[in-house]
């Protein structure tokens, strides 16, 4: 093993006798770090569904609904029997579809029903006032993993893995009674079709910007754009009424919509439709299907085989009773001592952010008043909400229907419970993660931060583990959710979670050269499977880089302070072994930056790194003084 130095790879230094001991599961494109945790995670809850099944004994319905979804899920030869049938008789609707006409008067059922569309729409927040509902609409997705593949310079890529994609849904309508002429008019026409869409929808990097979302358009004008669709007919269906706005996320999409769907185009569409949604169906129908389905997806990431179906079946029953299951698993395995200690930290963090920003030597008194403001009314979601959302009571299937059925009355169910939010207040007490998760967010449109419980163990957090460890871990994980209400992106919204301006111009202006010199410390860096790019990750970033400011700020005024165990587990909690085909995937998708840059770059701007472990400048971890970035 070449013997690497803190001071030239912290990365490696901590990470390498891991990584070279790490296995990447045969279903997987990655392990270590978060996904380590989740696979743990995972098993435990495994264990605790078969448990379940086997004893007959449940806490409460909602896990007796999870369990009987996953021995459904479970159950090979009944799949098998069913077969392809549920799809088929789902995408019925589709294959009626003779003319414009007729797709408009089925538009509404066509929604509630999850087929594919030419557009999709929906009830969300309002990003202008965050205690009401809007309707909101987007172009669908492109087959391809993101619209960069359809650029110029990228023919020989796109048309490999349009191979096959092509080949895998060859596959699968060859199970349908399609002819095999039939089979490859459809094939044709959806990448005819996609092709079309590709030139007008975001890409990730468009879609990384999510204010710029936020177009509110007269109802009048977004039907105008949308002919032939008979948008204001299928507004009155859905809603009741026809909102007077429209927020429009997508405003290239649909200035052209009218060359994306048209008299010329329907046919295509109607293919596309077909062939995409038959493909979408793949996972809930036979066990080969489900494979056959999981080609395409898992070339592009470097997966070996489909995941084992006790595995496939407790992901689909935890994924649609995701709140039950968590607040389970939270209440079990996160304990009371924990969740009060992870509290103080957190407090401690939004105060120490306080201090640090009315210390700033950048901003305006003005705008640090508001900056403190924001602070002070963010909300902190830890381990486990108090009870699930209603929605749950509603959550009902029929356990003598098809694996299929049970899903798809699930997914309607969900459908009709998103359109009828329009008019109700936003509860800003549902969390955005369940408590099974290993993961963090902030929510900018609530001002919130949420910490799940399965994130909050080794080595992002033990009672255990040193205070300086768990501030080098899950202390710099909370200043990174914390440092998202100032980002590129939710330094645009208000205390209230509302899109607002309250910064000085001096400041934004100053704030807008802080971004930039972060984009430029990342962008370009050269790795053995692709190129950061600065821009696309500069959120991620910066939120890094306020995590790491303000728990080093901690350090500096807490007794017994140990930075080298804090540096340690701040890059241990990176560590991460992944396919080739996976990583190349994530600089195109992915709006978080490569692990290893995660884990190298952000220390190199503080000088408790170079204090700490005498970092020189003709080491490789070195960054000159005039080129550290700190923003926060």
């Amino acid at each position: 093993m070449e013997k690497i130095r803190i001071q030239d790879d912290l990365y490696t230094f901590v990470n390498q006798e891991a990584i070279e001991q790490l296995v990447i599961p045969d279903d997987m494109p990655t392990v270590g770090g978060f996904t380590s945790l989740s696979i743990d995670v995972e098993k435990l809850m495994i264990g605790e569904f078969n448990q379940m099944t086997s004893s007959g004994n449940y806490p409460n319905e909602y896990l007796q609904r999870a369990c009987t979804l996953y021995k459904a899920a479970k159950n090979v030869k009944r799949k098998a029997k069913h077969g392809i049938a549920p799809a088929l008789k789902y995408l019925k609707p589709i294959t009626q579809l003779d003319s414009i006409k007729t797709f408009n008067s089925k538009l509404d059922k066509l929604v509630i029903e999850g087929l594919p569309l030419p557009f999709d729409i929906g009830v969300d927040t309002d990003m202008k006032d965050t205690s009401r509902h809007c309707v909101m609409i987007q172009g669908p997705r492109v087959i391809l993993p993101d619209v960069t593949y359809y650029k110029e310079g990228m023919e020989q890529q796109k048309q490999a893995i349009l191979a096959m994609w092509a080949n895998m849904a060859q596959l699968v309508l060859a199970k349908t009674d399609l002819t095999a002429e039939q089979q490859a008019q459809y094939i044709q026409d959806t990448l005819a079709f996609d092709e079309i869409i590709s030139k007008y929808v975001k890409s990730q990097q468009e879609w990384s910007e999510y204010v710029k979302m936020y177009n509110p358009t007269k109802t009048t004008k977004v039907c105008a754009l949308m002919k032939p669709v008979s948008f204001r007919m299928l507004l009155k269906h859905l809603f009741g009424e026809v909102p007077q706005t429209i927020i429009v996320t997508e405003p290239r999409f649909f200035k052209a919509f009218s060359e994306v769907f048209n008299e010329q185009t329907f046919q295509l569409y109607v293919h596309w439709a077909y062939v995409t949604g038959l493909l979408g169906c793949c996972s809930l129908l036979s066990e080969e299907l489900r494979d056959i389905g999981g080609m395409y997806r898992r070339a592009l990431s470097g997966i070996a085989s489909a995941a084992p179906v006790e595995k496939f079946a407790y992901q689909l029953a935890s994924g649609m009773y995701s709140e039950p299951v968590g607040l389970y698993y939270g209440q079990k395995y996160f304990g009371e001592e924990a969740k009060k200690d992870i509290v103080e930290i957190t407090k401690q963090i939004v105060e120490t952010y306080k201090e640090r920003i009315l210390n700033n030597d950048f901003l305006e008194e003005a705008t640090k008043q508001k900056a403190v403001l924001k602070l002070s009314k963010i909300g902190i979601k830890m381990g486990y909400p108090d009870k699930v959302r209603d929605l749950y009571q509603k959550l009902v299937f029929n356990e003598r229907h098809s694996l299929f059925e049970m899903v798809h009355s699930l997914r309607k169910i969900r459908t009709l419970d998103n359109l009828s939010k329009l008019n109700k207040p936003v509860n800003h007490e549902n969390w955005a993660m369940p408590g099974h998760m290993v993961n963090a967010c902030y929510d900018p449109f609530a001002n919130d931060v949420t910490f799940p419980a399965a994130i909050l163990q080794p080595p992002f957090y033990s009672i255990k583990q040193t205070r300086s460890q768990n501030l080098g871990g899950i202390g710099a994980v909370i200043g990174h959710e914390i440092s998202h209400a100032f980002d590129s992106n939710g330094a645009s919204c208000d205390e209230n979670g509302n899109l607002a301006n309250w910064w000085t111009k001096a400041d934004s202006r100053k704030f807008q050269a802080k971004i930039k010199a972060m984009i430029k410390e990342f962008d370009g860096i050269e790795l053995p499977w692709g190129k950061c790019n600065g821009e696309f990750t500069v959120s991620e970033n910066i939120a890094d880089n306020g995590g790491m400011a303000v728990t080093l700020h901690i350090m500096s005024n807490m007794e017994g302070a140990n930075f080298e165990e804090y540096f340690h587990n701040w890059a241990r909690v990176w560590c991460m072994k992944a396919k080739p085909e996976y990583l190349q995937l994530l600089l195109r998708v992915d709006v978080h930056g490569p692990a290893m840059l995660r884990a190298n770059m952000q220390p190199r701007n503080f000088p408790e790194w170079y204090s700490t472990f005498n970092v020189k400048k003709t080491d490789k971890m070195y960054l000159a003084p005039s080129k550290r970035v700190v923003i926060w």
